[in-house]
């Protein structure tokens, strides 16, 4: 046995028990106020169903969209040397720093109908804030930084010399990247697109602002967990809660599954 294991696993089981475990158990007791029937008229509302699906759909979609951007974006900065690259690689770290209300209240000044884009949208017939694709463009952007910042060590380290080689034996641009390379970047776009996704379905405060917030229609659903709390209808908020739990960890473990037989497609 390594010397300080049994100090270390105390530390860890006990910091988990206390941050991770308990919290999660008292949430999934509370909807049982309620009995069965409550919980089932809860899931069964029609708001709760489409506040669960813009949430989840819209949070899919930006992770999707993040990966050829944060793929591109990190490609720049990293095979490219040009004025104020620093400046930018800095810049993509902004909505980490920003509070989310503030990135919110930026986007709405952008988006909305008098601000600078969306006066040219409403131009184009498009409505962007206050409607789903506001909220799409919210979490597209809080969750780009976390493919960059996966992808971006990856490709610094990446041996060129490899793709040098495979020039050499004929192979074309797309034949160099989507066998030479995307290999050893798949593990990290799989790990910055679940913590995209993670961070989407959860995300708040940038999205209040622009979402409009419109029950049926652009109501996402931890809005909805606070409109419950408005109400005391603690029951009604740990239901969708535990239920956003559920999701959020079927669709994890679904990309988790993807990775893994990936990975053992790639080593056969």
């Amino acid at each position: 046995m390594l010397p300080g294991f049994p100090l270390a696993l105390g530390i860890t089981l006990i910091w988990v028990g206390a941050i991770v475990i308990l919290p999660l158990t008292a949430l999934a007791l509370r909807p049982w106020e309620n009995g069965w029937d409550g919980i089932w008229k809860t899931l069964t509302d029609e708001r709760v169903i489409a506040s669960l699906r813009l949430s989840f759909g819209l949070s899919a979609a930006a992770a999707l969209l993040d990966i050829p951007l944060g793929l591109l974006v990190a490609w720049t900065l990293t095979r490219f040397e040009f004025p104020g690259r620093r400046l930018i690689d800095a810049l993509v770290d902004l909505p980490f720093a920003l509070p989310t209300a503030v990135a919110g209240i930026a986007l709405t000044a952008l988006y909305a109908p008098t601000g600078a884009f969306g006066q040219v949208a409403t131009k184009l017939g498009l409505k962007i804030a206050y409607s789903p694709l506001g909220i799409f463009i919210a979490l597209v952007f809080i969750g780009l930084p976390f493919v960059v910042r996966q992808v971006q060590p990856v490709l610094m380290d990446f041996d060129q010399e490899v793709e040098e080689a495979a020039t050499t034996l004929g192979a074309t641009p797309g034949q160099r990247f989507w066998r030479v390379m995307l290999p050893g970047l798949a593990p990290a776009l799989f790990g910055g697109v679940s913590l995209a996704f993670a961070r989407a379905v959860g995300e708040y405060g940038s999205v209040i602002f622009i979402a409009g917030n419109i029950p049926g229609q652009s109501e996402i659903a931890p809005l909805l967990i606070v409109s419950k709390l408005e109400e005391y209808d603690y029951a009604g908020a740990a239901t969708i809660g535990v239920t956003m739990v559920l999701i959020s960890l079927a669709a994890l473990l679904a990309l988790s599954v993807a990775q893994w037989l990936y990975a053992g497609r790639r080593a056969a």
